[in-house]
């Protein structure tokens, strides 16, 4: 597994990280010995970049990371993520960016962790009622007291990540970027570049959809949360399936998989993106993971095939539901 630089700031992390979150929330039930056994078996491929939240669970997920990391700390690079707000019994209260909040929210992270220090550490979602320059300066004195190494923040729109970045240096910006949610090229990435800053790139795999798996809405279990997202709804559904399948053209084109064309993809859009899959799979992990040498075999060409087949706006349905959209890119 390849290596790469996150931000200018001297991070460095796997060119594949895993999104855990799925372990533990909002994608049905979940098997915490086997999502354990898929982190090990992601460390063991190279896979050192481990994502999380506080909200996952709610409040569990980051246990389960702490568990699976306690006796190879070492050996990883842990980003987890405060602001997004819920109640034990997972209803959203809203976002807080209060800097007494922060330096709440990080502590009882380091709890969950077990650790002593998070690598990154995000805003999770924008909090409009608080300036950005209060929240980042709050997150800057955990990085004086050593309690966080690097700043990230997700979900934020180009004049914050600014002004956040003149209040301390931002590493990473986490934001979805996939094959079918390729907005945040027309003014994100090139912030992000210009700024010196990382680019993390969550539901890498349209949350699952671009892998060919789903056929049919009734191929989520009850309980799955995108069965609420506009993507997998209805007529979006049917017509979202014609991108999967010029993604699986494409990937019988490459002799691999859907999934892989599309993580290969971002790898070879900029040495500055890194995806981060989810999965609690041990054989989607590898399968993710491979993706790494794919992405040597994409030729220019081919990125050329991508962008005409593939283009911004070609999603049918908006990435999150009404909600969920007026707290993205703000």
């Amino acid at each position: 597994m390849d290596q790469r630089p996150l931000g200018t700031q001297g991070l460095k992390v796997s060119a594949i990280g895993l999104g855990c979150m799925g372990m533990s929330d909002f994608y049905g039930g979940g098997d915490e010995a086997a999502s354990i056994a898929t982190i090990h078996r992601a460390i063991d491929l190279g896979v050192t970049f481990l994502d999380t939240a506080d909200v996952y669970g709610p409040f569990t997920n980051e246990r389960l990371v702490g568990r699976a990391i306690a006796d190879r700390r070492s050996q990883v690079v842990v980003a987890t993520k405060f602001g997004n707000v819920r109640a034990d019994d997972g209803k959203f209260l809203g976002q807080d960016g209060s800097p007494e909040y922060v330096k709440k929210a990080c502590d009882a992270s380091l709890q969950r962790l077990g650790v002593d220090t998070i690598d990154l550490y995000y805003q999770h979602r924008v909090d409009a009622a608080v300036p950005i320059e209060d929240t980042v300066g709050a997150m800057s004195e955990l990085v004086a007291a050593g309690k966080v190494k690097y700043l990230g923040l997700s979900e934020a729109g180009p004049e914050t990540i600014r002004r956040a970045h003149r209040v301390h240096p931002v590493t990473a910006l986490q934001t979805e970027y996939s094959l079918w949610t390729r907005d945040p090229e027309a003014v994100i990435l090139p912030t992000c570049k210009e700024l010196g800053i990382g680019f993390v790139a969550y539901s890498p795999l349209g949350r699952g959809f671009l892998t060919g798996r789903f056929r049919s809405i009734d191929d989520l279990e009850p309980g799955d949360w995108r069965r609420n997202n506009p993507r997998f709804q209805g007529d979006n559904f049917q017509a979202n399936l014609a991108i999967v399948e010029q993604v699986e053209a494409l990937a019988r084109r490459k002799a691999c998989t859907p999934a892989q064309i599309a993580l290969a993809w971002l790898l070879r859009r900029d040495d500055q993106i890194v995806p981060i899959p989810g999965t609690r799979q041990i054989d989607r992990l590898e399968e993710n993971a491979a993706a790494n040498d794919v992405h040597y075999s994409l030729s220019a060409g081919d990125m050329e095939d991508i962008d005409r087949l593939l283009p911004p706006g070609v999603a049918s349905g908006t990435r999150y539901p009404e909600g969920g959209m007026k707290i993205v890119n703000r």
